[in-house]
C-alpha cells in the first residue's frame, strides 16, 4: 500500500473471492454459480443489445424494472437496478451505517463485517445457536440497520417469511436488509411484505439462479421512499452501475420463466442428492435450502478435507473460522460435476480414516 492510503482503510480486512486458479482443469464447486449458461432467450437478447453500446444505458433502467416489477408484484418504484446484489448492499451500508450501527450474525455473508468497516458503522455481532439456526428474537430492538442472509450463507439454513416478520415488527425504527441471494432453491421470499412494512428492503441477485453471474446485476426491492434513499447514493456515486448489455441480459432471464424453472429445479435436485449421498458417506450436512451443502466429516479437518477434494481436482470453499473450521461448502454442479465430487469424497474418507 502507498503512503497515500486513507489511514483506516490501511486496518481493512477486504472480502476474499473464492479462488480461481489456473495451474489445471478443476471441478469448479467452490462459487455458488449456476452449472448452467444463461437461458438461451437471455443470450439472444444480449446479442442484440450488441450494436447500442456506444451509447449509455438508461439510468433509470426502465425496461428492466417495468419487467421485474411485473413478475414480483410490486411497482416499478419499488425496484432499484444494481451492479450485482454485491452493489445494493453498499448501497445501504452508505445509505443507514455509516457512522451507526450495522447487525449481523457471527456465521453469514463475509461480504456484512467488510462493508461495516469501509463504512465506518459500528458492528453488533449475534451470535448463531450451535446448530447454526438464527433466534429471531435476539434481533427485536436491535439498535442498528439490521442484515440477515436468507437461507445464510454458508449454513443454506432457512428463515420462514414470519420469522422475518417477527424481526421487522421488533424493529420498527430501524432498516431490515433481508439478502435473497439462493431464495429461489427453496425458500418463500419475503418482497410481499414491503406492502406491509416501510423497514424492509430486500435485495436479490442473477448471478445464482438465473446463471448470470458474469454480468453483474442485482436488484433491491423496497418501499418507495427507502429505493429513493438508495438512488441518492446511486446518484451520488455511480449513475450507470449497469451495463446496457446487463440489462438486457436480465430482461431475458426473468422472461424466460421455463427455463428458470427447469435449472432451479435441477439444482434442487442435485442438492438433495448430495445431502443423501454425503450422509451415506458418514458427513454431517445441513439441511440447506441454497444452490449449496454445508458438510463436514469427523476424523477429516475442513481444511484438510478442502486441501484433499482439491489435489483430486475438485474445488470447494473452506473458512478458516472459528465455528465452522470443520465445514467445506460445496456447490451444486451439474449431473458430471457432482458425481465427481461424490467419487472424490467417498475416495477421501476410505484414505484418511
Amino acid at each position: 500500500m502507498s503512503k497515500f492510503l486513507k489511514a483506516e482503510y490501511k486496518e481493512l480486512s477486504p472480502y476474499v473471492p473464492g479462488e480461481q486458479p489456473k495451474d489445471r482443469a478443476y471441478v469448479k464447486l467452490n462459487t455458488n454459480e449456476s452449472p448452467f449458461p444463461p437461458s438461451p432467450f437471455a443470450l439472444k437478447l444480449l446479442r442484440e443489445s450488441a450494436e447500442g453500446n456506444n451509447l449509455y444505458p438508461d439510468p433509470e433502467y426502465t425496461a428492466i424494472r417495468n419487467v421485474a416489477a411485473e413478475k414480483l408484484g410490486v411497482g416499478k418504484e419499488n425496484v432499484l437496478f444494481t451492479n450485482g446484489s454485491d452493489e445494493a448492499l453498499s448501497f445501504a451500508y452508505a445509505a443507514y451505517c455509516a457512522g451507526k450501527t450495522a447487525v449481523f450474525a457471527d456465521i453469514t455473508y463475509g461480504f456484512y463485517e467488510v462493508f461495516a468497516d469501509f463504512y465506518g458503522a459500528k458492528k453488533k455481532i449475534i451470535p448463531l445457536k450451535k446448530d447454526f439456526t438464527l433466534c429471531v428474537n435476539d434481533y427485536k430492538n436491535a439498535g442498528g440497520t439490521v442484515f440477515i442472509a436468507n437461507p445464510n450463507a454458508p449454513t443454506g439454513l432457512l428463515l420462514t417469511t414470519e420469522e422475518i416478520e417477527t424481526v421487522l415488527k421488533g424493529n420498527p425504527d430501524n432498516v431490515v436488509v433481508v439478502d435473497e441471494a439462493y431464495i429461489d432453491f427453496g425458500g418463500q421470499s419475503a418482497v410481499p411484505l414491503i406492502k406491509k412494512y416501510d423497514n424492509l428492503i430486500v435485495v436479490r441477485t442473477f448471478s445464482k439462479s438465473r446463471s448470470l453471474a458474469g454480468i453483474r446485476l442485482g436488484m433491491a426491492i423496497a418501499d418507495e421512499k427507502l429505493i429513493k434513499d438508495l438512488k441518492l447514493v446511486k446518484y451520488s456515486t455511480n449513475p450507470y452501475n449497469v451495463s446496457g448489455a446487463g440489462v438486457y441480459a436480465g430482461i431475458g432471464a426473468l422472461l424466460d420463466e421455463e427455463y428458470f424453472l427447469f435449472t432451479c429445479a435441477k439444482i434442487i435436485a442435485n442438492r438433495e442428492k448430495m445431502k443423501k449421498e454425503l450422509a451415506r458417506q458418514g458427513f454431517s450436512v445441513t439441511d440447506s435450502a441454497a444452490n449449496f451443502v454445508f458438510a463436514k466429516r469427523d476424523g477429516i479437518s475442513g481444511e484438510k478435507l478442502y486441501l484433499a477434494l482439491k489435489e483430486k481436482g475438485v474445488l470447494v470453499r473452506y473458512f478458516n473460522k472459528r465455528g465452522i473450521e470443520d465445514y467445506v461448502r460445496i456447490t451444486v454442479g451439474n449431473d458430471e460435476e457432482v458425481n465427481a465430487l461424490l467419487t472424490a469424497t467417498g475416495e477421501i474418507v476410505k484414505e484418511k480414516l
